[in-house]
This record gives structure tokens, C-alpha cells and sequence, in this order.
């Protein structure tokens, strides 16, 4: 009786983590190309991004989404979702079907910044695969008018930038992102 209470147990407990638990990428940056194409690049920019994003939203505590250092500015929790945003607009223009496990309003903080990642794979993916990153033109009666340049001036440099602010205002919040972290090399130090 004693083995099967234990037995109950340990199944209850790896069944509760389990539950807990999802697999996010971008914990570590994937490997890299061995071509040097555009969308391999591109591709690449997007991974920085995955992996910057990952660990600037990494263990933030509810004091840390709160967090606004003034009243112009969004708090870390509106920024997280903003970044998730920001994925969900470059899969739209990108035209990159990715489906979304439900709709944001219905989300946990956890269930947006995990989205948001899973977004940013499926764009690094269908940005390897590219031949030409002319198809990400977004065009209207067969006259550009959002150039695919824009996405990297846009979309992505703005969420690189919020990942920055991420980064800040967790270590105003005594909550400093995890100093094995090597950004350069996009891997972590154990």
C-alpha cells in the first residue's frame, strides 16, 4: 500500500510539472547556416531576436510586469505583449500561416511570451527557406507598398529594441536577467 502511495505520488507531481512546464525555443540561439543568403541572414537576425526576447522574458515576477518607470512609458507587461504584437504583425505581412494556440485576450503573460517565440521560429524558418526576400514585399494592385526592408526596420528593430527595455527595467526591479547569458555567442554559460 506504502509503494502505490508513493508510486500516486510521483506520477501526480510529473504530471503537475509536465502541466507546468512549455517548451519554448530560443532558450539557446540554433545553429547557424552554412549558406550566406539573404534569408539565411535574415533568418539569423530573427533567432538574435528569439534569443534576446527569451531570456529579457525569462522568470519576470508579477512586481517585474508591473513595473513602469513613468506614466508615459508601457509597463513591462504591456511591453512583452507589444513584442508579441509586433510577431504577430510580421507574420501577417510576411504572410507566414502560423496558428496562434488562442486568442491574446484569453492568454496568460506565459501563454503571450511563449506565442511570441514560437511566432519568431516560425518567421526565422520561412525566412531560411526564402530564395528571394523580394516575396516579402507587401503589395497592393501589384504596386509595393510596404518593401521588404521595412520589416527589418520596422517589426524587428522595434522588438529588439523593447528587449532592451526588458532588460532594463527587470534590473530596476532587482530581477537582472541571468548573468550565464552570453549574448555574443547566444548560448549560456553552466
Amino acid at each position: 500500500m506504502k509503494s502505490l502511495r508513493i508510486f500516486l505520488l510521483v506520477l501526480f507531481v510529473s504530471v503537475q510539472l509536465s502541466a507546468q512546464t512549455t517548451t519554448a525555443p530560443y532558450y539557446e540561439i540554433p545553429k547557424a547556416s552554412n549558406e550566406a543568403s539573404a534569408g539565411a541572414v535574415l533568418s539569423r537576425m530573427v533567432d538574435g531576436l528569439g534569443f534576446r526576447f527569451y531570456w529579457a522574458s525569462e522568470g519576470l515576477t508579477e512586481k517585474d510586469l508591473a513595473f513602469q518607470p513613468s506614466k508615459e512609458v508601457r509597463t513591462t507587461g504591456q511591453t512583452v505583449t507589444h513584442i508579441y504584437d509586433l510577431t504577430k504583425t510580421l507574420l501577417s505581412l510576411t504572410k507566414t500561416e502560423f496558428k496562434q494556440s488562442k486568442a491574446k485576450a484569453d492568454m496568460t503573460f506565459e501563454e503571450i511570451r511563449v506565442q511570441a517565440l514560437l511566432n519568431l521560429e516560425a518567421l526565422s524558418k520561412r525566412f531560411r527557406a526564402s530564395k528571394d526576400l523580394q516575396e516579402f514585399n507587401v503589395s497592393q494592385n501589384g504596386k509595393v507598398t510596404v518593401p521588404f526592408w521595412n520589416l527589418i526596420n520596422g517589426p524587428i528593430a522595434d522588438a529588439i529594441w523593447h528587449c532592451g527595455q526588458l532588460a532594463s527595467f527587470r534590473r530596476s526591479t532587482g530581477n537582472p536577467i541571468n548573468p550565464n547569458v552570453n549574448h555574443f555567442t547566444s548560448t549560456v554559460r553552466q
